[in-house]
């Protein structure tokens, strides 16, 4: 372990790669819970729009991305209210309008920017210095949020039609938790890429609420399934010559399999019971 901590770009993966997962595994559980997990690929897709517009005009990407993402988190819930579709209409129409643009300008450009390969698929061992701080405090900035609002995120997660009877904002919670989920996106795409970042929002999350006792462990959980999902796949990716994204998400899917396998016993043993804040 010594020697993989004595190379920098390791010690910049294990960094952002915890950040960020850690993030996903979070906000993973209020959107499982919420039945709105896909919003996550649907951002992500549209994100790749976000950067392929970065790059075309010889721009930094990320902050591109980072606008396109907020703008179309708040225009999937604009059309949820306005024109009385379903969650996962609005994804589409949205994750495939920011797809199509993506392929639009790439086919411009006249070939596919290897800037944007890495975009797709991660690029966590080759990340810079200032992307970590970026990483990080983005991150830092959506837990801390999430723990300012944690009761109202709650009671918007599992009973909205209360929480709006009792004062709680819904449709201003419900645009933050869209916007959350958009900065996240953005910045876990170094990390596993934006094919991929979608897992890490909704695996950790559901195998946690295979085997938690309440709500607060299920995050407890999602967030250590998650940490663990991410070093064991960056060892293995520096151990064996392996893709780190793909290897992160496919560790996670393992312990996914396990914690599923495991829930009858689980409540066997009456390790199960109703969430409570």
């Amino acid at each position: 372990m010594e020697e993989i901590l004595s190379y920098g770009f390791m010690q910049r993966a294990f960094l952002a790669g915890v950040g960020v997962s850690v993030t996903c595994a979070i906000l993973g559980v209020f959107l499982v819970l919420k039945r709105d997990a896909m919003i996550g690929h649907g951002l992500a897709h549209v994100t790749f729009g976000g950067v392929a517009l970065g790059l075309v005009l010889y721009v930094a990407p990320l902050p591109v991305a980072l606008g396109v993402a907020i703008f179309s988190a708040l225009g999937i819930l604009k059309l949820k209210e306005r024109a009385g579709l379903y969650g996962d209409t609005a994804i589409g129409i949205i994750s495939s309008l920011g797809m199509a643009l993506g392929i639009f300008l790439v086919s411009l450009a006249g070939s596919f920017n290897l800037d944007l390969f890495g975009y797709l698929f991660g690029s966590v061992l080759a990340i810079a210095p200032g992307e970590v701080w970026v990483a990080f405090l983005l991150a830092l900035a959506v837990l801390i949020t999430v723990a300012f609002f944690y009761q109202e995120f709650f009671f918007l997660t599992f009973d909205p039609e209360s929480a709006r009877v009792s004062g709680v904002r819904v449709r201003r919670l419900d645009g933050l938790l869209a916007v959350l989920t958009a900065v996240t996106v953005v910045v876990g795409m170094k990390v596993v890429g934006i094919l991929l970042i979608s897992a890490l929002l909704i695996i950790p999350a559901a195998a946690a609420l295979q085997v938690a006792r309440s709500f607060k462990q299920a995050l407890a959980f999602s967030a250590v399934l998650a940490v663990v999902s991410t070093v064991s796949g960056l060892l293995a990716a520096f151990f064996f010559d392996w893709p780190p994204s793909g290897t992160i998400v496919l560790v996670s899917g393992i312990l996914f399999l396990l914690l599923f396998a495991a829930r009858p016993w689980v409540k066997s043993q009456g390790m199960g019971g109703r969430f409570q804040p």
